[in-house]
């Protein structure tokens, strides 16, 4: 298999820390984003990208990661180290893996095992985090996981109920007297949308003479596109609400939309003048409550 370089892919320094790391990963998923991108191999692209955010954004796996070493190069032959489960599974116990597409070297590395613990006794045990997008989140969705439970595997259908918000737990029952296990939803970033709670926040770029007349501009939700009233003489971090639009439950969250101003840059003499027309005409001053 072929070695995956995470901080390549994300184009970081193995100093990023996790703002960077989180930064990086949104800027280059929306540029690889299936549903807007033009590049080429644009799903795949989204796919490294993903992975790599995956490992980088997870301290125990960041760690364990490191510990390959500087020595390895994107594309080269890798074959894990002989005793790469000592050092970085669980001893015994329940182990989870949620491997959701990722690549085979991903898979050799953190396969069956490094996302939390277990115990054989009656108390819920924690079997760490279960990724999953916005869009899951938001609708609902059924993911098949496996189970390390003392060297014998099983799987597992979690079922995501619509509208679970981060770090919300599920509850896997035990078999034979074994514990539950505690699944904690994390959600990944999304290109479009932050989401608090349950209510989702976007950012608007508007037009100057969008924010300045007033606009009807259609606004995309996670239930669809609806059309929003933006009111004449907008401003650039207003603030304007979607009720009932962000995630399911009782009651719904909200969305939230920010509005940001987006100047067009005059490359013609025609737009020059247009902007050499509104200094002359607008008594304009952003500034006069300066001292």
């Amino acid at each position: 298999m072929q070695y995956r370089d995470y901080y390549e892919i994300l184009g970081l320094t193995r100093s990023a820390d996790a703002d960077e790391v989180k930064k990086a990963y949104r800027k280059l998923a929306r540029k690889f984003h299936p549903d807007v991108s033009k590049e080429k191999n644009a799903e795949e692209k989204f796919k490294e990208v993903q992975e790599a955010y995956e490992v980088l954004r997870d301290s125990d796996k960041r760690a364990a990661y490191d510990q390959l070493g500087r020595d390895f190069r994107n594309g080269q032959q890798f074959r894990p180290p002989p005793d790469w489960s000592q050092r970085f599974g669980n001893s015994g116990g329940q182990r989870f893996s949620d491997l959701n597409g990722f690549s085979d070297f991903f898979s050799s590395l953190f396969g069956g095992g490094g996302l939390g613990g277990g115990n054989s006794g009656q108390s819920d045990a924690d079997a760490g985090h279960l990724d999953v997008t916005v869009e899951e989140a938001f609708a609902g969705t059924k993911r098949r996981v496996a189970l390390n439970e003392h060297g014998r595997q099983r799987q597992v259908d979690v079922q995501i109920p619509a509208g679970v918000t981060e770090g919300q737990p599920l509850r896997i029952p035990g078999i034979g007297g074994r514990a539950s296990l505690i699944f904690r939803i994390r959600l990944r970033p999304h290109h479009l949308y932050e989401v608090a709670g349950k209510d989702v926040q976007i950012e608007l770029p508007l037009a100057p003479w969008e924010a300045a007349l007033g606009a009807k501009v259609a606004v995309p939700t996670l239930g669809g596109t609806v059309e929003l009233t933006v009111p004449a003489g907008a401003q650039s971090g207003q603030r304007l609400r979607l009720r009932a639009r962000g995630f399911p439950g009782s009651p719904a969250g909200d969305q939230m939309v920010t509005i940001k101003l987006v100047t067009p840059a005059a490359h013609s003499a025609t737009e020059k003048e247009a902007y050499e027309r509104m200094k002359r005409d607008f008594k304009f001053d952003p500034r006069a409550d300066w001292p």
